[in-house]
């Protein structure tokens, strides 16, 4: 869909009703690329703001580290119906993946590398909601090479949506077809799909 720097990426997104609480940012910055799925609680337009509110906090400090970056967004939610998230930032120049999360946004990077054991890597998050009960933040990092595919999905996507991934789609279409086969339906639902291209990856 859409070349950001070395990345190529993709996001499907439906709502229960009216404006979807579920949100996401793909954030360039001068060392990397942020990127995050934020899912309001609940649906609707209390989740809806507490959704942008969080993201607005991303998107305006997107070059600080991921603990400080969550516990902004803790400090501007308080009092909103809260937020659960997961966050990664890539390093272009050290060509890996600090992720984050706080809730249940579920997070898998599926490796490019057909020799790479084990082919997948998940996310463990805590439980917790940004904005009311924020958990002991702990980021991970993951090394990457070219191919390896990261996949966040609010918790309106049903688990298990990783172990069919046609590894020959873009990430546009991985997220559309995760969207239409594995969206609860009673729930907002958001997919974002992202993958690393390396440093031949091309400009928009």
């Amino acid at each position: 869909m859409t070349t950001t720097a070395v990345i190529d990426w993709g996001v499907a997104t439906s709502a229960l009703a009216g404006e979807s609480g579920d949100l996401s940012l793909v954030k360039p910055v001068a060392t990397g690329v942020l990127l995050g799925v934020v899912d309001g609680l609940g649906h609707g337009a209390e989740a809806a703001t507490a959704a942008r509110a969080a993201v607005a906090v991303l998107d305006r400090q997107a070059d600080e580290s991921l603990v400080p970056l969550v516990k902004a967004c803790h400090q501007a939610l308080i009092g909103t119906r809260g937020v659960v998230m997961s966050l990664a930032f890539l390093s272009f120049a050290h060509r890996s993946l600090t992720w984050l999360g706080v809730g249940n946004v579920e997070g898998v990077l599926l490796h490019g590398d057909r020799a790479e054991r084990p082919r997948r890597t998940a996310l463990v998050t805590p439980g917790g909601i940004v904005g009311s009960e924020l958990p002991p933040l702990n980021a991970h990092h993951v090394r990457l090479t070219p191919g390896d595919t990261l996949i966040f999905a609010s918790d309106g996507i049903r688990s298990g949506f990783a172990e069919s991934i046609a590894s020959d789609a873009t990430p546009q279409q991985l997220a559309d077809q995760i969207l239409a086969r594995y969206a609860k339906g009673t729930d907002d639902a958001l997919v974002l799909v992202a993958r690393y291209l390396g440093d031949a990856g091309g400009g928009a």
